[in-house]
């Protein structure tokens, strides 16, 4: 007998439901000369140019090409803070419209530390984001009622849109291990997915394995080469992940450490140290000052 084909996975709402992310429409219209953004903590950038040609330059050290020439419909996006800048004869404006986004937690928040400083992407080559630009567009080129509103929304969509992408086309858009490699892998999507949903969990390597449908010693073979990390440690530092978000909620230590499946606030404190070389308490005293 054929075997029945797996449920369909969603690989992304378990992560985005956890970490949320706000967008706000901040330029519409033509972009002429030399325009400067500045990086600022915790602060993203989405660029969609829609027609005209400019320059892009990026500082030194930055991880990002020192230039790059773009010449058509593009997407441009910035998941870290990084200082850019865009240039273009005058008499040649770009047409644009550009969006910070607010990831919650910044750069810890799973997604965006699995993501290159920044992606340029032609619109041609990213399939389904025509009905979204269209009334991204069109909402931008004319004031009406909820105007700005709507307009954030859809640059929240447009993102949610090239995620998807990305996960379906890693080394389309030239994905390094990580993240993204693993939610775009068959068997080991279904693990991370199962740990997302469930960070406290008991998990094991063999709960892992059987969530993946794969041997423990492919899973774990596999996992490293897609990932980059084990998967006790990528364990870990999502759990922490989790953990910052609830402290920043105003969860207790006890409380935060127990819903992540910690036996005593002791040794959560300590799986919190080795992740983030900090205990929870002087993180989260530290985040109160910033």
């Amino acid at each position: 007998m054929a075997s029945n084909p797996a449920p369909p996975l969603d690989r992304l709402s378990a992560l985005l439901d956890r970490f949320r992310v706000r967008a706000h429409l901040f330029h519409a219209g033509a972009l002429c000369g030399l325009t400067h953004f500045d990086a600022q903590p915790g602060r993203a950038f989405m660029h969609v140019l829609r027609r005209g040609e400019m320059v892009l330059t990026h500082p030194p050290g930055s991880g990002a090409p020192l230039e790059i020439a773009v010449s058509e419909p593009t997407l441009l996006f910035y998941p870290r803070p990084l200082a850019h800048r865009f240039s273009n004869a005058p008499s040649e404006g770009a047409d644009f419209v550009c969006a910070t986004l607010d990831f919650e937690g910044g750069e810890r928040h799973p997604l965006v530390a699995a993501l290159p400083p920044v992606l340029v992407l032609p619109l041609r080559a990213v399939e389904g984001l025509a009905p979204t630009l269209a009334l991204l567009f069109a909402e931008t080129e004319r004031l009406r009622c909820g105007q700005r509103l709507l307009a954030d929304r859809l640059f929240e969509v447009l993102l949610l849109q090239l995620l998807r992408w990305l996960l379906d086309h890693p080394e389309q858009a030239g994905m390094q291990a990580g993240l993204i490699h693993g939610l775009a892998h068959p068997k080991l999507a279904r693990a991370l997915v199962a740990m997302h949903e469930a960070p406290g969990a008991a998990w094991s390597l063999e709960s892992m394995a059987l969530a993946a449908g794969m041997s423990r010693s492919a899973f774990a073979a596999e996992f490293k080469q897609q990932l980059g990390s084990t998967p006790a440690d990528y364990l870990l530092q999502w759990r922490v992940s989790v953990a910052r978000s609830m402290l920043l909620g105003g969860a207790s230590i006890k409380s935060a450490g127990e819903a992540l499946g910690y036996a005593s606030a002791a040794s959560f404190s300590r799986a919190f140290a080795q992740a983030s070389g900090q205990a929870p308490r002087a993180w989260l005293e530290q985040q109160r000052q910033a």
